[in-house]
């Protein structure tokens, strides 16, 4: 429900150094001065909801984001639910369109070999660590060679 206008808008997480998340939203286009909004999130069905404990700021004191250490997300889908509040009215905003992105570490333990004699180099690097991609074929790299 737009809820006029008060409803939050580009709900984004993004994910990084593996287990922290921010998520960040606009606040609603018509949204007063005094509103508040309160984000609960949960990992599965099963769960309860559980609040944001460090929340994101704009220059009215208003809440536009969150910050979240230790998320395990996996393939388990989350769920977001945003309250807005203002003069004693509560506006509830179940979130259903969501983005969650993940920043990646770079690959780790990379090593360069080379041998004088033949001009040959053997370069070794193991996958990134991630939150939740398991699948190690799933990863792409590019290198990027430069003569020093």
């Amino acid at each position: 429900a737009d809820m006029n206008g008060t409803a939050i808008e580009n709900f984004v997480c993004v994910i990084f150094n593996v287990s922290f998340m921010n998520c960040t939203w606009h606040v609603g286009r018509t949204a007063s001065g005094d509103i508040q909004y309160f984000l609960y999130w949960k990992n599965s069905k099963k769960e309860n909801f559980t609040g944001c404990q460090n929340y994101i700021k704009d220059n009215h004191g208003r809440h536009t984001g969150c910050r979240f250490q230790n998320v395990t997300i996996e393939n388990k889908r989350a769920h977001f639910l945003v309250n807005g509040s203002r003069k004693n009215q509560l506006l509830i905003n179940c979130i259903s369109h969501y983005i969650i992105v993940e920043k990646l570490t770079p690959p780790l333990n990379v090593t360069v070999s080379c041998t004088e004699v033949s001009h040959f180099c053997e370069i070794r690097w193991q996958p990134p660590h991630t939150s939740h991609v398991k699948r190690h074929a799933c990863f792409k790299y590019e290198l990027i060679i430069e003569n020093k």
